[in-house]
């Protein structure tokens, strides 16, 4: 075997050097970029084709149709919105109501999988059964037939607004949607934004205090409730004294329909039951494996030291199983974003819809609207991602 000798003093010179320029790096690097050029010469040759296209059809190319007038209404939007607005504003609102699907999905997903994968695994025989029923039923269907199950079975038949099931006397639930009471804020409303922020950033830094103290005195203080009520609090008590909340406007029928308040539409209910139930079932599969890779000598340790179920779960299982739950997680997050676009089936406004369907069809502008749908999607999944893995390199047991 060639060694790399030793030098005057008798120290070993190590293996030889392989040359910078060899013939099998040179073949590589040729093999590369004629792969590299092959694409290049693709994407130019479909760039020059679709120019052809819309020369052809008359199709000026460009965003300047975003500035034109829309013509259509959109019947569910967080932000002010008319038939006149232009496409730029009905493609803010088609991205607002994905965004806003999205998130309502992964909170509920979350909490949903989290119960059913601790459920699964729980000693009750009841528990345990309905909730491996459920994950084993909901995950062997169709997301797209389970959507039209909550929409054309579940809600569809749901009485007129007339004979609404009421909540209370100040929310009800027809089949135009479920229908609640609207807040009437003053200009200031971001008043009670500004204090939800000032709020997290204490929080943050009091998570960041007590984990030091935690590593010098060894006591645990309860930073979950305290930073909850740090986010919280503020912002209730700007929205309640600050002058901010100005009342409720509560829905009243009036003909055929609730006049006043604000409906949630049953296609948005009909998604989201959907997304949740889908995507929740899954995550309680990746929480029951996640607590399973977690020893059971762990489990026996924390038994022994007085600690019961709920704390044997809460401090020693759970964060434990967090570094492989978070990964598999974070795919179901994205897949749950990707799984919104569904909404078309049913007719929820979102930005598929909006952009690349009723404007695609009215302005013939695919390019644009498709890249631009293309790119929000990415930009939304590229944010969950970075989120996802902060959380997880801060769980990880070696940090880089």
């Amino acid at each position: 075997m060639a060694g790399g000798g030793v030098d005057d003093r008798g120290v070993s010179q190590g293996p030889p050097r392989e040359p910078v320029w060899t013939a099998r790096r040179v073949r590589a690097l040729a093999i590369q970029g004629v792969i590299l050029a092959v694409l290049l010469g693709l994407l130019a040759w479909g760039i020059d084709n679709a120019i052809h296209n819309l020369q052809k059809a008359g199709i000026a190319s460009g965003f300047r149709f975003l500035g034109n007038r829309a013509g259509f209404d959109i019947n569910f939007r967080l932000i002010d919105y008319s038939p006149a607005s232009t496409y730029g504003r009905a493609f803010v609102v088609g991205a607002l109501n994905t965004l806003t699907v999205s998130l309502l999905g992964i909170a509920a997903a979350t909490v949903l999988g989290f119960l059913l994968g601790v459920g699964r695994l729980s000693r009750n025989w009841l528990v345990a059964r309905t909730a491996a029923g459920v994950i084993e039923t909901v995950r062997n269907m169709p997301l797209l037939l389970q959507l039209l199950f909550w929409y054309t079975a579940v809600l569809a038949p749901l009485p007129r607004p007339r004979d609404a099931f009421s909540l209370g006397g100040v929310a009800f639930l027809s089949n135009r949607g479920l229908t609640v009471p609207r807040p009437l804020t003053a200009d200031t409303v971001w008043m009670v934004g500004a204090a939800a922020v000032l709020g997290a950033a204490a929080a943050l830094g009091l998570a960041l205090w007590a984990a030091r103290r935690m590593r010098l005195t060894g006591r645990r203080l309860p930073v979950g409730w305290a930073g909850l009520a740090l986010v919280t609090l503020p912002a209730a008590a700007t929205l309640a004294w600050g002058g901010v909340l100005l009342g409720w406007e509560v829905p009243v029928l009036k003909g055929f329909n609730f006049a006043g308040g604000l409906t949630l539409v049953p296609e948005l209910l009909a998604l989201w039951l959907a997304l949740t139930l889908y995507s929740g079932a899954f995550i309680g599969e990746t929480v029951r494996a996640g607590i399973l890779s977690v020893p059971q000598g762990q489990v026996e340790a924390a038994r022994a030291l007085g600690l019961g179920p709920a704390g044997v779960l809460r401090l020693v299982v759970l964060p434990q199983a967090m570094r492989v739950i978070i990964p598999p997680m974070t795919s179901q997050y994205l897949n749950l974003l990707k799984n919104s676009s569904l909404a078309v089936v049913i007719g929820f406004p979102d930005m598929v819809s909006v952009f690349s369907g009723t404007t695609l069809n009215q302005t013939g502008q695919a390019i644009e609207t498709i890249g631009m749908t293309m790119l929000v999607y990415l930009a939304i999944s590229l944010a969950i991602s970075a989120a996802m893995n902060l959380y997880n390199r801060k769980m990880a047991i070696v940090r880089r």
